[in-house]
C-alpha cells in the first residue's frame, strides 16, 4: 500500500495585465449577482399610453362639457392624451358595464347621479355593481336644476306654483326627458318635500320635453342650467326657483329653493371621475391629485362657468361618501315615487 502523496503547492498563473483584468471582471459579477436579490424593480410611470375618458352619455350637454374640460387639463399634466369617447346606451349601463371591466390601467369614465345613485335602484339587474366595480378618483362638478314654468303659469316664484300646485290637485303636468332621468328626480324630489302633485309626462329627451313645455303643451319642468338659461333670458320660460345651495350669477334676483321655505334643499346634476376597480393604489393617487387641480384651472373653470356648473375636485375618500349619501337620499325618492325605467 502506497501512501498517498503529499499535497503540492497550489498552481500559480503568471500576474500579467490581462489575469487581473480577468479577476476584478469575475470579482465584480459576482458582486452584482449577491447584490440583485436587494435591487427594487424601477415602476412603469403612469400614464404609459394615450388615457380613454368613456362618457356614457351622447355629446352634448353638461357631460360633455365636464368631461372635455377635465380631459385637456389631464393631457397637459399627465403627460399622455386624455381623449373623450362617448359611449351612450341604455341609460349609461353599457358604457358602465364596458369600463368595470377594463384591465388596462388606461381607462377612466364619468361617474353620474343617473349611473351611480338612480340606476341601482330602478333597475332590476344591473351589469355593473356601481359600488363594487370602480374606485371613486374624485367629484369633478356640479350642475344646478332649475325650476321653469311656462309663462302662462300664473306664478312667479315657488312658494306661489305649489299653492297653485295645491289647488289644482293633478291638474297640472311637468315633462322631463325620460323616466329616471335627473329632471324626473328632481321634481319628484320637489313634489315630495312640498306635499304637491302634479303628472309626470316622460318624454324621449330634453329636447322634445322643453319644445312642448314652450308651446304651453306642459306646466312645468326641473331642468339642468346650461339647457334652459338661454330660453329664461329670451322670456320663454320662467324660473321660480334653482335647486343650488347659493343663487346663481347668471339668475341673480331667482332665489333658491332652500330660500323659499325649504332649508337644506339641493337638486344638482353630478359628475365625477372614476376607474375599474382594478386601478393600482398609486395611479389611483396620482390621478386624483391631478384632477383637483384640473377642474380649478382657469380654463376649466371658465368653460364650467358658462354651463352654470360648480367645480369641485375633492378626495377619493370624499367622493365615496357623497355617492354613498347620494344613494341613500335618491333610493326614499325612488322608492316613494315607484320610479321605474323606461
Amino acid at each position: 500500500m502506497h501512501d498517498p502523496q503529499p499535497a503540492g503547492p497550489a498552481p500559480s498563473f503568471p500576474e500579467t495585465p490581462a489575469t487581473r483584468r480577468r479577476l476584478l471582471g469575475m470579482a465584480g459579477a459576482l458582486g452584482l449577482a449577491a447584490a440583485w436579490p436587494r435591487i427594487a424593480p424601477a415602476q412603469a410611470a403612469w400614464p404609459s399610453k394615450p388615457v380613454r375618458f368613456v362618457v356614457p352619455f351622447a355629446p352634448g350637454g353638461s357631460s360633455e362639457i365636464v368631461a372635455r374640460s377635465v380631459a385637456a387639463e389631464l393631457s397637459r399634466t399627465l403627460g399622455q392624451s386624455v381623449f373623450v369617447e362617448n359611449k351612450p346606451g341604455a341609460a349609461g349601463n353599457i358604457a358602465m358595464a364596458e369600463v368595470a371591466r377594463a384591465d388596462d390601467q388606461h381607462t377612466l369614465i364619468l361617474g353620474h347621479i343617473g349611473t351611480l345613485a338612480v340606476n341601482p335602484y330602478i333597475f332590476d339587474k344591473l351589469p355593473y355593481d356601481a359600488n363594487k366595480d370602480f374606485k371613486p378618483v374624485s367629484l369633478l362638478a356640479k350642475v344646478p336644476s332649475l325650476y321653469v314654468v311656462h309663462p302662462d303659469v300664473p306664478a312667479k316664484n315657488l312658494r306661489e306654483l305649489i299653492a297653485y300646485a295645491q289647488s289644482k290637485p293633478g291638474k297640472l303636468s311637468y315633462g322631463s326627458a325620460g323616466n329616471g332621468s335627473a329632471g324626473h328626480l328632481a321634481f319628484e324630489y320637489l313634489k315630495m318635500t312640498s306635499n304637491i302633485f302634479m303628472l309626470h309626462v316622460p318624454y324621449r329627451g330634453t329636447g322634445p320635453m322643453l319644445t312642448d313645455l314652450m308651446a304651453g303643451r306642459l306646466d312645468a319642468s326641473a331642468v339642468g342650467a346650461a339647457a334652459v338659461l338661454p330660453f329664461i333670458k329670451a322670456g320663454r320660460l320662467r324660473c321660480v326657483a334653482t335647486g343650488s345651495t347659493q343663487r346663481l350669477p347668471q339668475l341673480p334676483d331667482v332665489p333658491t329653493v332652500a330660500e323659499q321655505g325649504f332649508p337644506g334643499f339641493e337638486m344638482t346634476q353630478w359628475y365625477g371621475l372614476l376607474a375599474p376597480a382594478n386601478m393600482t393604489p398609486g395611479n389611483i393617487a396620482k390621478l386624483s391629485a391631478e384632477s383637483m387641480k384640473a377642474v380649478k384651472a382657469p380654463a376649466a373653470l371658465e368653460r364650467l362657468k358658462g354651463d352654470a356648473a360648480e367645480s369641485i375636485g375633492d378626495t377619493p375618500e370624499q367622493f365615496a361618501k357623497f355617492i354613498a349619501s347620494e344613494q341613500t337620499r335618491w333610493k326614499k325618492v325612488i322608492a316613494r315615487a315607484n320610479i321605474k325605467p323606461d
